[in-house]
């Protein structure tokens, strides 16, 4: 465990405050708490302030802040950056509908609910917010990706994703309740309007418009069989996929440490890859399926209120960004104005990083 505190000049009296009221034993209890399970192998925590002068870290297992780690579905963060970069570069709007970007074939068929055919109805938006009402094939169906990736390494197409989509059921009309479902083909679409709109991979559009301009040099989408992608733990179980994380790429795919997603997280909600002006646009918040409570979704991020039956009615505001089903997890407090990122990896327990997230959110007073 590494604590380091800096404080510099006259004028960060408050600063002081805030740092010198920080009860460092409560993270090394909860982390300690954590890392008891007998479900978790290796753990790292990381945590900050907006102004950098308070960071906190603790790491388990011989994973550190520096050690690759699969940040899963926080790649979705990633995938919303590239598409609010490009929405202010006059690129797109947030309601194109996704018919200017596939062809016929691709959507045809795509989301039919009660009899009505709705594929030409979707927008950028509707998979942003993940309102779109498709369904997810990972974890949808009796043979759901999730189940077939548990018991061996598979790789599939963007096509073969649409087509898994095709064969169920669509849960609601788009934007049509005060709901949303989600599902990795919203932003499995949105990483190919992405490469359209720049005539770019994926992988370039991610390296030149977040990657280089935060100095992120150890997160990248893996492509190659050189690049390396980490083992995720199921249960008691190591398990290597790399051909399936090379799949998911805009929904899933991205390799990053501890120390690079906290300079990530800290830029995408601090105005640093886009006008932060734009979350007051994105702050129409709906609940997720209700295997995911307490968890809303917004316009690309996920939203955790604090203060609700979850936490017994203890915290105060809410935790922003995003988790992963890896175990893996990056959030803004803003109450606090503290970013925390961490990582569990433990594939058999995708609420474990939302608790340790909350847990420690509320720990702070």
């Amino acid at each position: 465990m590494i604590v380091a505190i800096k404080n510099e000049g006259e004028n960060n009296s408050a600063k002081r405050g805030f740092v010198e009221t920080m009860d460092i034993n409560r993270f090394e209890k909860l982390f300690t708490q954590t890392i008891k399970s007998k479900q978790i192998h290796e753990c790292v925590l990381l945590v900050e302030n907006t102004n950098g002068d308070f960071t906190y870290k603790n790491e388990y297992g011989g994973k550190d802040v520096d050690a690759p780690l699969l940040i899963a579905s926080i790649t979705k963060l990633f995938t919303t950056a590239c598409i609010l970069i490009l929405r202010e570069q006059g690129k797109l709007s947030l309601d194109d509908e996704v018919t200017e970007y596939f062809d016929s074939s691709t959507l045809s068929r795509l989301h039919i609910y009660k009899g009505q055919e709705y594929s030409s109805k979707l927008t950028i938006y509707n998979l942003l917010s993940q309102t779109s009402g498709l369904p997810d094939a990972f974890e949808e169906g009796k043979n759901s990706l999730k189940k077939r990736v548990l018991g061996e390494d598979m790789q599939f197409t963007f096509d073969e994703m649409i087509t898994l989509t095709k064969q169920l059921k669509p849960h609601f009309a788009p934007d049509s309740m005060k709901r949303a479902h989600y599902a990795d083909v919203n932003f499995d679409l949105l990483g190919e309007i992405i490469e359209t709109i720049t005539d770019s991979s994926l992988e370039d559009v991610y390296q030149s418009l977040i990657f280089e301009p935060l100095g992120l040099v150890k997160t990248y989408l893996p492509k190659s069989e050189h690049d390396v992608v980490p083992s995720i733990y199921y249960r008691e179980t190591a398990i290597s996929r790399p051909k399936f994380i090379k799949s998911c790429r805009a929904s899933g795919g991205v390799i990053s440490t501890a120390r690079e997603l906290m300079i990530f997280i800290k830029a995408f909600f601090g105005g640093n890859l886009f006008k932060k002006d734009v979350f007051h646009q994105l702050k129409k918040y709906r609940k997720l399926q209700t295997s995911m409570y307490p968890i809303q979704y917004g316009g690309g991020f996920m939203r955790i209120s604090l203060n609700g039956l979850p936490t017994l009615f203890m915290g105060k505001g809410e935790l922003v960004g995003h988790s992963g089903s890896t175990g893996s997890f990056a959030f803004f407090y803003p109450d606090k104005e503290l970013f925390l990122v961490g990582d569990a990896n433990q594939l058999a327990n995708p609420a474990l990083p939302i608790r340790m997230a909350m847990r420690l959110a509320i720990s702070i007073k």
